[in-house]
């Protein structure tokens, strides 16, 4: 399995060791001045041999010997991947006959897709034949703003944070087909304040306003990278970790900076000297363009090759809620094959399921955040295993 973690610019060693990978950091222990590394059980290595990729270039410890180099797309983003795919394989054949998976969560929703798409007209056209593609998987996917920020209304109304009186109101005033565009605004700038001292990624962690030091605005129109930007977790440089509160998840986050830029970790990772002078968890300073605006078109055109797909949303996150998930996932027109239904952990509701045609499923995962492997990782290996199995959730 490929992994490809979201930003776009955020490292892919976010993936390995906050979400899927088989490593954590201890909080308490450090070993030489290094934040001391664990093992970390509920890893989807179990299941998977998976490919961490740093990408779009100048993400993580990714390089280029050309200033042109840095420059990306989510199309440039894909096309690069691509090669990078064809020459791995062609350096380890053995792996050629293992079933192969895509997959990745946040922005990678937009990459994911379009990666899949291109290795499977690759198949069609001849190339790439011996590749054993089998499907992907995304994980509280950026997909399509046109579904992914109107949702964000409709669940904070849902779990409570506005009232039935501003929901309407918002409702009534900013509806496509005859809005009232004074009143829209009114009504927004009274659900941002609703709103504003809510942790986006996971609602009922606290807010650390250090790592997020723009207020929350539930942006109904803008494009996903201005969004999840609001959201960055991304500690500013000179804070020690120190003055971070324990119940502060980007606690953690801090501790992959300190030991990324060791230079005992450098060398034994193999990162040549002069390439990278100061690894960021997120770069947000990458010459990006996102070209890519909507992956639906990506999802259907795999979907109707036969291709399997997972797509999973941490119930309580309100950087891309489940319901604009939901929303896109019934504009494909597939028919339901399995009805909505819990599925279970050690005999414990851990989210919801449906299935539809052209195999491909959706499930919510109780509990989750932005992004729900780094909340509910017991829960998560369970539900990939599953379904990498080819057994229901």
């Amino acid at each position: 399995m490929l992994w490809l973690t979201g930003g776009p610019g955020c490292s892919v060693l976010t993936g390995l060791l906050y979400e899927i990978g088989p490593l954590s950091f201890d909080r308490h222990t450090d070993v030489d001045g290094l934040p001391k590394l664990l093992y970390k059980p509920d890893s989807w290595t179990k299941m998977s041999n998976v490919i961490f990729l740093d990408s779009p270039v100048g993400t993580g410890f990714s390089y280029s010997v050309t200033k042109q180099g840095y420059e990306s797309s989510d199309t440039k983003a894909v096309a690069q991947i691509v090669i990078f795919l064809t020459k791995w394989f062609d350096e380890h054949p053995e792996f050629l006959s293992n079933p192969f998976y895509v997959a990745g969560d946040s922005y990678s929703g937009l990459i994911v897709p379009a990666i899949t798409l291109e290795i499977a007209k690759r198949i069609e056209d001849g190339n790439e034949s011996a590749l054993n593609l089998k499907g992907y998987l995304v994980g509280n996917p950026v997909t399509d703003g046109n579904f992914d920020d109107p949702a964000k209304v409709p669940f904070a109304h849902g779990m409570g944070l506005i009232s039935d009186e501003i929901y309407q109101a918002y409702k009534e005033s900013c509806s496509i087909e005859q809005p009232r565009w004074e009143q829209c605004i009114s009504s927004v700038e009274v659900i941002d304040e609703c709103v504003k001292d809510i942790c986006p990624n996971h609602i009922l962690e606290p807010l650390c306003t250090f790592a997020s030091p723009h207020r929350y605005k539930l942006k109904l129109s803008s494009g996903a990278r201005e969004m999840l930007r609001l959201q960055d977790y991304t500690a500013t440089p000179g804070l020690q970790l120190s003055e971070i509160s324990t119940e502060c998840r980007t606690a953690g986050y801090l501790m992959s900076r300190t030991w990324a830029n060791s230079d005992i970790v450098r060398e034994a990772l193999g990162i040549h000297k002069g390439t990278v002078s100061s690894w960021l968890r997120c770069n947000y300073d990458i010459l990006y363009t996102s070209d890519i605006r909507s992956s639906v078109k990506h999802h259907l055109d795999v979907s109707t090759r036969g291709y399997r797909s997972l797509v999973y949303s941490g119930d309580h996150d309100m950087v891309i809620p489940s319901i604009g998930t939901q929303a896109w996932i019934r504009s494909l027109n597939f028919s339901v094959v399995s009805e909505w239904r819990p599925w279970y952990v050690d005999a414990q509701v851990a989210g919801y399921t449906r299935s539809y045609s052209n195999n491909l499923t959706f499930a919510t995962v109780k509990g989750g955040g932005h992004t729900a492997p780094e909340y509910m990782p017991k829960q998560c290996l369970a539900m990939f295993a599953r379904w990498v199995s080819g057994e229901p959730l």
